[in-house]
C-alpha cells in the first residue's frame, strides 16, 4: 500500500479547513480551547493538563483515521504541540506517529502487544513521509513510550488509549 505524504498532508489540511484540526502555524488557540474542553478519564487527569489525544477522525479520500496528540513539553509551558497518530485499516496491527513539523513518521505502537513495551521509535535517518519508504527491519524492538518531545524531565509520552475507530468515519475512539 503507498501511503505518499502528501495525501496524509492533503487530508490533515483540509482536517484543519473544516475546524477538525490545526496544523502548525495555526494551533495554539485551537490547542488551548480544546485543553480547555477537555473531559479526561479518571486514569488521565493529571496527564490531561500535559497531554492527551483528541477523538478519531476519518480521512475518507485516503482512507485513513487519525487522532491528535496533544503535548506540551514542560507543564509550564503554555501551548500546546501536536503529533498525529494515524491508523491505516489495511495495516491493523500498528497505528503510526507522525511529525507535522517536519512530515515524517517517528515510530509506531503495536495494538497486539503485551506490557509496557508496545512502541517502536525509528532512528532519524529511517524517519520518512511516506511508510512504503520505511522498511520492516528499520522499526527496533518494542519498548515504552518515548519522553514528551523537547521534554527536559523524562516525562514518558502517555500511551495511546484504548479503542479504534470504525472501518469508515469517526468513532469508536475516546471522547474528548
Amino acid at each position: 500500500m503507498t501511503v505518499p505524504r502528501s495525501s496524509l498532508f492533503v487530508g490533515l489540511t483540509a482536517a484543519a479547513a473544516a475546524g477538525l484540526v490545526a496544523l502548525p502555524g495555526s494551533f495554539d488557540a485551537a490547542a488551548q480551547a480544546d485543553a480547555a474542553s477537555f473531559n479526561a478519564p479518571a486514569a488521565n487527569v493529571n496527564a490531561a493538563r500535559r497531554q492527551y489525544y483528541s477523538n478519531w477522525h476519518y480521512s475518507g479520500p485516503s482512507r485513513y483515521h487519525y487522532r491528535v496528540y496533544h503535548y506540551k513539553p514542560t507543564p509550564t509551558y503554555t501551548t500546546y504541540h501536536r503529533r498525529y497518530v494515524v491508523y491505516y485499516p489495511q495495516r491493523p496491527r500498528y497505528v503510526y506517529y507522525y511529525n507535522p513539523y517536519r512530515n515524517v513518521y517517528l515510530g509506531r505502537f503495536d495494538l497486539e502487544a503485551e506490557g509496557e513495551k508496545k512502541y517502536s521509535k525509528l532512528e532519524a535517518k529511517d524517519q520518512k513521509g511516506n511508510l512504503d519508504e520505511i522498511p520492516e527491519k528499520a522499526f527496533p524492538a518494542l519498548d515504552q513510550m518515548p519522553v514528551i518531545p523537547d521534554a527536559e524531565d523524562g516525562e514518558r509520552m502517555a500511551p495511546l488509549p484504548e479503542g479504534l475507530p470504525d472501518d469508515e468515519g469517526e468513532g469508536g475512539g475516546d471522547e474528548d
